[in-house]
């Protein structure tokens, strides 16, 4: 009757060896994901602009209240 043997890990003595360390620099490169950044602060200051003139036109249109004594 055959004794019972362990199963042996996948890969051979390949997967044993050991990797070198990684860069600690190189790691937060890893974690970077491919995507749109903010706005760019032009775009910010031009919505901005855009915001306020529409404002000063919607203002305008409405007329000054009269002052009160």
């Amino acid at each position: 009757m055959p004794q019972f043997t362990s199963p042996r890990p996948l890969g051979g003595p390949a997967l044993l060896k050991l990797r070198k360390p990684r860069n600690p620099l190189v790691a937060p490169a890893l974690m970077r994901q491919a995507g749109r950044h903010g706005g760019s602060q032009a775009a910010k200051r031009q919505q901005a602009q855009h915001a306020k003139s529409e404002l000063r036109q919607q203002i305008e249109a409405m007329g000054r209240p009269d002052r009160c004594p």
